[in-house]
């Protein structure tokens, strides 16, 4: 049986220090969190099946659901399920864009089309999704052709930190990029939460 105002939050995995961070923060004890597999975002045609799945287990547990994913490059796949669903989702089309703000994002991209960007997770597992991912560390001669068009990387921080500033320098160092650094705090994410929680008129999804 479900307990009356409560939500679930079907998150990707590299979310789940913030959205963790932002409920023990909040006192958000009326806030479930089910995290997927953050490696989905490298097989992003799997994301909307597999949000369905989580959507369709919780169906009656919960008054409210909400997707803690952008678009993350379903193609509009995912909106297309999450509106027959009456869910809401974080806005943007990832995850740089709701931590840095639209308005942000759009002003590095125009500054910088050639842009690579890190999150705090991105720059704790730069080594395992970035150099073992792409393969650089069994081929490194492919690194220059990979990163041929970039010519800067941007780290978001959420949390202020130096080793993981330095962390990110190094990355830059590593893929021989421009370095800059940008504090975001949780942007969007926070707001969108916030929202979520304090709105008791959004759709009922059970």
């Amino acid at each position: 049986m479900k307990t009356p105002g409560s939500i679930l939050i079907i998150a990707c995995g590299a979310l789940a220090h913030e959205i963790t961070a932002l409920k023990r923060l909040n006192g958000w004890d009326h806030i479930d969190l089910q995290c997927l597999r953050a490696d989905l975002h490298n097989h992003p045609q799997k994301i909307t099946g597999a949000v369905k799945e989580q959507i369709d287990k919780a169906k009656g547990n919960y008054d409210r659901i909400y997707v803690g994913y952008a678009d993350c490059g379903t193609g509009g796949r995912l909106d297309a399920l999450l509106e027959s669903e009456q869910i809401e989702r974080l806005p943007g089309a990832h995850c740089y864009e709701f931590f840095a703000t639209r308005r942000v994002f759009n002003e590095l991209s125009e500054a910088e089309l050639g842009t690579l960007y890190l999150t705090d997770y991105l720059t704790r597992h730069f080594d395992r999704i970035i150099i073992k991912g792409f393969g650089l560390d069994r081929h490194p001669d492919i690194q220059a052709m990979m990163f041929a068009n970039y010519r800067k990387l941007v780290y978001l921080s959420q949390v202020q930190d130096d080793a993981l500033i330095e962390q990110a320098r190094k990355a830059a160092d590593r893929l021989d990029l421009e370095f800059e650094h940008r504090h975001t705090g949780y942007g969007e994410l926070e707001s969108s939460l916030n929202m979520l929680v304090s709105n008791p008129f959004l759709p009922d999804n059970v």
